[in-house]
């Protein structure tokens, strides 16, 4: 038995695939646990949806009857022994207490960890895809495992005015933490169509969908625009690409900030700073990816639904981007790249690039980024781990 399967089945990742595989021949109304889904009871209107699906417009639909991808992935998971030792755990120092809010004009980020962030900006406080819990999976005890604790305290959280969640996978609708959220008086989410009746679920009381390129005020100063992305949704086996996914523009006098949530490279880069620049900072994935071999003749793993360290220096460089952060590295292992190499890559990425294209840089959880009034200034209270 090869090493990577003894591990998985003594960590409950092949239960949590069996579990999955028997949720899969159920009826599609049942979710099975408290973090399940399925299609949404009306049917959406985008120019992204045909009637049954979302799909990305820049890419080819899979020939008829070719297996899903995401059920090879899984198999694959399960059954590869050449998938990367991480650590265990990493220690983290947790952020300060952030202030109870910050004034017109000014924007202070704290990185939470993978694609969570508390963005305090214009006298409001958003939170981005806020997972605390332990795991990303339908399950407590089994699935993707948190090696790096939440740079901040939930419990020193300020008050949150909104909810944004980018799409329906585990590591970004954490359920769980949706519902901690609501017993602390979260009044409202958005999200992309077909995603609202889980958020919901969780308790927070004033829920609205999205389509992409879609905006809402939040104050008379504050916009919040949902824009596209190059993925997919599930949480089952039997409901791909039945909810939306994007990213979310927020724009106010502090500037315009970009959270891309979970997105492969493409066009849409360069659609988003059309529209909706400048950019005053960018947060962007950068990993799973499958990183080449030492010399550099390896296959790198060009993917359709995310992209590494090199795509997304040209996606900074495409958007015009003052300062972009890094997300999506080093808290849980969704794929073969090993614990060090998204923020390897990324540094050998950027040794080509101008001071004019800006900073790109990956933070530890517990760091946490300010804007004043047209200065940017990065403040780490603590060194990285």
């Amino acid at each position: 038995m090869p090493k990577r399967c003894r591990k998985a089945v003594r960590s409950g990742g092949a239960l949590l695939v069996a579990l999955l595989l028997f949720m899969a021949c159920l009826p599609s109304g049942f979710s099975g646990t408290g973090q399940g889904g399925g299609a949404p009871a009306v049917r959406p209107v985008s120019d992204n949806f045909d009637g049954e699906r979302f799909f990305n417009p820049w890419d080819e639909p899979p020939p008829e009857g070719q297996a899903p991808r995401r059920s090879r992935w899984l198999w694959r998971w399960l059954i590869a022994d050449d998938m990367p030792e991480w650590p265990a755990e990493v220690a983290v120092m947790p952020a300060e207490r952030p202030p109870s809010r910050v004034p017109t004009g000014s924007l202070r980020v704290t990185v939470v960890g993978h694609a969570t962030f508390l963005v305090q900006m214009d006298g409001i406080n958003v939170l981005i895809d806020p997972i605390w819990s332990e795991r990303c999976s339908p399950l407590s005890w089994a699935g993707p495992r948190r090696r790096q604790a939440p740079g901040l305290r939930f419990e020193d959280l300020p008050p949150i005015d909104l909810v944004l969640v980018t799409h329906n996978h585990y590591d970004h609708m954490d359920l769980p933490t949706l519902k901690r959220l609501a017993a602390g008086g979260a009044p409202r989410a958005l999200t992309p169509l077909g995603n609202g009746d889980l958020i919901r679920g969780a308790g927070i009381p004033r829920v609205e969908e999205l389509d992409w390129w879609e905006s809402l005020p939040l104050t008379p100063e504050v916009t919040v625009t949902l824009v596209p992305a190059r993925h997919f949704s599930s949480r089952t086996l039997w409901d791909r690409n039945r909810a939306l996914w994007g990213g979310f523009i927020l724009s106010g006098p502090a500037g315009n900030l970009y959270h891309a949530g979970d997105t492969a490279y493409g066009p849409h880069f360069r659609q988003i700073a059309d529209r909706l620049g400048p950019i005053r900072l960018a947060m962007l994935p950068i990993a799973p990816y499958r990183p080449g071999s030492p010399d550099g003749k390896g296959l790198a793993g060009v993917s359709r639904v995310h992209m590494g360290p090199a795509e997304a220096v040209q996606a900074h460089r495409d958007l015009g981007a003052q300062k972009s952060l890094a997300t999506h590295f080093q808290v849980f292992q969704l794929g073969w790249d090993g614990f060090d190499d998204a923020v390897r890559d990324l540094a050998a990425a950027l040794a080509g690039i101008s001071p004019e294209d800006g900073g790109f840089v990956a933070p530890a959880p517990g760091r946490f980024f300010t804007f004043e009034r047209g200065a940017y200034a990065s403040v780490f209270p603590r060194e990285a781990s």
